[in-house]
Protein backbone atom coordinates (compact mmCIF):
# COMPACT_ATOMS: atom_id res chain seq x y z
CA UNK A 1 0.00 0.00 0.00
CA UNK A 2 1.02 3.68 -0.99
CA UNK A 3 -0.12 6.69 -0.32
CA UNK A 4 0.42 9.87 -2.40
CA UNK A 5 0.46 13.34 -1.92
CA UNK A 6 1.91 16.04 -4.50
CA UNK A 7 5.09 14.83 -5.28
CA UNK A 8 5.47 12.82 -2.17
CA UNK A 9 5.06 8.75 -2.01
CA UNK A 10 4.68 7.08 1.60
CA UNK A 11 5.55 3.90 0.86
CA UNK A 12 3.60 2.15 3.92
CA UNK A 13 4.97 -1.55 3.03
CA UNK A 14 9.00 -0.15 2.36
CA UNK A 15 8.36 2.12 5.50
CA UNK A 16 9.92 4.80 4.05
CA UNK A 17 9.01 8.54 2.31
CA UNK A 18 9.65 8.66 -1.60
CA UNK A 19 10.09 12.20 -3.33
CA UNK A 20 9.80 11.43 -7.42
CA UNK A 21 10.89 8.15 -6.99
CA UNK A 22 14.05 9.02 -4.54
CA UNK A 23 13.63 8.29 -0.40
CA UNK A 24 13.96 11.42 1.85
CA UNK A 25 15.43 10.85 5.03
CA UNK A 26 12.65 10.52 8.21
CA UNK A 27 13.66 9.62 11.36
CA UNK A 28 11.10 6.64 12.75
CA UNK A 29 9.30 9.01 14.88
CA UNK A 30 8.70 11.26 11.81
CA UNK A 31 7.47 8.58 9.78
CA UNK A 32 5.43 7.41 12.45
CA UNK A 33 3.94 10.92 12.79
CA UNK A 34 3.39 10.90 9.01
CA UNK A 35 1.24 8.26 8.93
CA UNK A 36 -0.87 9.15 11.84
CA UNK A 37 -1.42 12.18 10.25
CA UNK A 38 -2.66 10.49 6.37
CA UNK A 39 -4.57 7.88 8.06
CA UNK A 40 -6.58 10.63 9.99
CA UNK A 41 -6.68 12.91 6.80
CA UNK A 42 -8.58 15.47 6.70
CA UNK A 43 -9.61 15.35 10.72
CA UNK A 44 -7.18 17.33 13.16
CA UNK A 45 -5.26 14.71 16.11
CA UNK A 46 -4.72 16.32 19.15
CA UNK A 47 -1.92 16.85 20.17
CA UNK A 48 -2.39 14.32 23.43
CA UNK A 49 -3.82 11.76 20.69
CA UNK A 50 -0.42 12.34 18.84
CA UNK A 51 1.77 12.03 22.23
CA UNK A 52 -0.07 8.96 23.03
CA UNK A 53 0.53 7.17 19.80
CA UNK A 54 4.40 8.43 19.56
CA UNK A 55 5.39 7.77 22.48
CA UNK A 56 2.71 5.11 24.73
CA UNK A 57 2.63 4.77 28.25
CA UNK A 58 5.77 8.22 28.36
CA UNK A 59 5.25 11.07 29.79
CA UNK A 60 7.02 14.01 26.94
CA UNK A 61 7.04 17.40 26.95
CA UNK A 62 5.05 18.83 24.35
CA UNK A 63 8.51 20.51 23.10
CA UNK A 64 9.03 16.79 21.66
CA UNK A 65 6.03 16.81 19.23
CA UNK A 66 6.84 20.29 17.47
CA UNK A 67 10.50 19.22 17.55
CA UNK A 68 9.18 16.20 15.47
CA UNK A 69 6.59 18.65 13.74
CA UNK A 70 9.28 20.52 11.95
CA UNK A 71 11.15 17.79 11.02
CA UNK A 72 8.67 16.55 9.24
CA UNK A 73 7.51 19.87 7.63
CA UNK A 74 11.72 20.03 6.51
CA UNK A 75 11.46 16.52 5.01
CA UNK A 76 8.27 18.08 2.77
CA UNK A 77 9.52 21.64 2.19
CA UNK A 78 6.41 22.99 3.89
CA UNK A 79 5.94 26.47 5.97
CA UNK A 80 4.10 26.34 8.84
CA UNK A 81 2.33 29.85 8.06
CA UNK A 82 1.45 28.69 4.51
CA UNK A 83 1.00 25.04 5.12
CA UNK A 84 0.80 22.62 1.90
CA UNK A 85 0.98 19.69 3.99
CA UNK A 86 1.02 19.80 7.58
CA UNK A 87 -1.78 22.31 9.06
CA UNK A 88 -1.74 23.65 13.29
CA UNK A 89 -4.20 23.81 14.70
CA UNK A 90 -3.88 26.36 17.08
CA UNK A 91 -4.30 25.14 20.72
CA UNK A 92 -5.58 21.41 19.51
CA UNK A 93 -2.90 19.87 17.64
CA UNK A 94 -2.12 19.15 13.47
CA UNK A 95 -3.96 17.84 10.55
CA UNK A 96 -2.84 16.95 6.72
CA UNK A 97 -3.87 19.13 4.70
CA UNK A 98 -2.36 18.13 1.40
CA UNK A 99 -4.14 15.90 -1.42
CA UNK A 100 -4.18 12.10 -0.19
CA UNK A 101 -4.79 9.45 -3.16
CA UNK A 102 -4.49 5.81 -1.59
CA UNK A 103 -2.98 3.13 -4.50
CA UNK A 104 -2.61 -0.50 -3.82
CA UNK A 105 -0.27 -0.79 -6.62
CA UNK A 106 3.42 -0.84 -7.09
CA UNK A 107 5.15 2.11 -6.40
CA UNK A 108 6.57 4.08 -9.41
CA UNK A 109 10.03 5.14 -9.55
CA UNK A 110 10.58 6.08 -12.89
CA UNK A 111 10.44 9.51 -14.37
CA UNK A 112 7.42 10.32 -15.97
CA UNK A 113 7.08 10.11 -19.56
CA UNK A 114 4.95 13.44 -19.54
CA UNK A 115 2.79 15.87 -17.86
CA UNK A 116 -0.96 16.53 -17.69
CA UNK A 117 -3.51 19.83 -16.91
CA UNK A 118 -6.35 18.44 -15.61
CA UNK A 119 -10.18 20.25 -14.96
CA UNK A 120 -13.66 18.58 -14.90
CA UNK A 121 -14.11 18.56 -18.41
CA UNK A 122 -10.58 18.35 -20.31
CA UNK A 123 -7.05 17.01 -19.82
CA UNK A 124 -4.50 19.11 -21.93
CA UNK A 125 -1.31 17.44 -22.26
CA UNK A 126 2.54 19.36 -21.98
CA UNK A 127 4.31 19.47 -24.62
CA UNK A 128 7.95 18.95 -24.08
CA UNK A 129 9.75 22.66 -23.87
CA UNK A 130 7.79 26.03 -23.37
CA UNK A 131 3.74 26.14 -23.74
CA UNK A 132 2.63 29.80 -23.34
CA UNK A 133 -0.64 30.16 -21.27
CA UNK A 134 -3.23 32.77 -21.86
CA UNK A 135 -6.56 34.37 -23.91
CA UNK A 136 -4.01 34.94 -26.90
CA UNK A 137 -4.98 32.50 -29.85
CA UNK A 138 -1.41 32.24 -30.37
CA UNK A 139 -0.62 30.57 -26.71
CA UNK A 140 -0.01 26.95 -26.58
CA UNK A 141 -2.65 26.95 -24.16
CA UNK A 142 -5.02 28.82 -25.03
CA UNK A 143 -7.81 29.93 -21.71
CA UNK A 144 -11.00 32.05 -22.70
CA UNK A 145 -11.05 33.66 -19.38
CA UNK A 146 -11.75 37.44 -18.99
CA UNK A 147 -9.47 36.62 -15.19
CA UNK A 148 -6.27 35.68 -18.09
CA UNK A 149 -4.53 38.07 -19.38
CA UNK A 150 -3.70 37.49 -23.17
CA UNK A 151 0.22 35.95 -22.39
CA UNK A 152 -0.38 35.27 -18.92
CA UNK A 153 2.09 32.72 -17.86
CA UNK A 154 4.70 29.71 -19.47
CA UNK A 155 5.48 26.46 -18.38
CA UNK A 156 8.51 24.85 -19.52
CA UNK A 157 8.54 20.98 -19.61
CA UNK A 158 12.45 19.05 -19.39
CA UNK A 159 13.55 16.17 -17.75
CA UNK A 160 12.22 17.44 -14.17
CA UNK A 161 9.49 18.46 -12.80
CA UNK A 162 7.90 21.27 -15.01
CA UNK A 163 8.28 24.82 -14.20
CA UNK A 164 5.62 27.72 -14.47
CA UNK A 165 6.29 30.99 -14.62
CA UNK A 166 4.11 34.51 -14.37
CA UNK A 167 4.20 37.02 -17.40
CA UNK A 168 3.28 39.69 -15.20
CA UNK A 169 -0.50 39.01 -15.63
CA UNK A 170 -3.03 41.38 -14.03
CA UNK A 171 -4.61 38.27 -11.89
CA UNK A 172 -1.45 36.45 -10.77
CA UNK A 173 -0.37 32.61 -11.06
CA UNK A 174 -0.93 30.79 -8.28
CA UNK A 175 0.60 27.11 -7.23
CA UNK A 176 -1.62 25.42 -4.33
CA UNK A 177 -3.18 28.65 -3.16
CA UNK A 178 -0.23 30.73 -3.23
CA UNK A 179 0.64 33.60 -5.75
CA UNK A 180 3.91 33.23 -7.24
CA UNK A 181 6.40 35.84 -8.01
CA UNK A 182 8.99 33.89 -9.82
CA UNK A 183 9.56 30.44 -11.63
CA UNK A 184 8.23 27.95 -9.31
CA UNK A 185 7.97 23.86 -9.59
CA UNK A 186 5.26 21.77 -10.25
CA UNK A 187 4.40 18.13 -9.14
CA UNK A 188 2.02 15.32 -9.29
CA UNK A 189 -1.00 16.50 -7.42
CA UNK A 190 -0.89 20.43 -7.32
CA UNK A 191 -3.26 22.92 -8.22
CA UNK A 192 -2.30 25.46 -9.97
CA UNK A 193 -4.49 28.47 -10.89
CA UNK A 194 -4.14 31.15 -13.80
CA UNK A 195 -6.32 34.45 -12.75
CA UNK A 196 -9.29 31.92 -11.92
CA UNK A 197 -8.98 29.16 -13.75
CA UNK A 198 -7.95 26.10 -11.72
CA UNK A 199 -5.95 22.97 -13.11
CA UNK A 200 -4.78 19.79 -11.63
CA UNK A 201 -1.13 18.65 -12.51
CA UNK A 202 -0.85 14.98 -13.34
CA UNK A 203 1.90 13.08 -14.39
CA UNK A 204 1.86 9.93 -16.98
CA UNK A 205 3.83 7.07 -17.10
CA UNK A 206 4.15 4.89 -20.21
CA UNK A 207 3.84 1.05 -20.21
CA UNK A 208 4.76 -0.22 -23.41
CA UNK A 209 1.65 1.09 -25.73
CA UNK A 210 -0.74 2.15 -22.84
CA UNK A 211 -0.20 5.37 -21.05
CA UNK A 212 -1.45 5.42 -17.46
CA UNK A 213 -2.43 8.08 -15.05
CA UNK A 214 -3.64 8.27 -11.57
CA UNK A 215 -6.88 9.01 -10.60
CA UNK A 216 -8.21 12.74 -11.30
Amino acid sequence: MRVLTGPFVVDLDGRQLLRDGQPVHLTPKAYHLVTLLLDAAPRALSKDELQQSLWPSTFVDEANLSVLVAELRAALGDEARHPSYIRTVHGFGYAFCGPVERDSGEVQTGPPSGWLLVSEDEQLRLARGTSRVGRDPACEVVLDSASVSRRHARIVVGDGPPRVEDLGSKNGTWVNGRRIDSAAALHDGDEVRFGAVKWLVRRVWEAGSTETIGPV
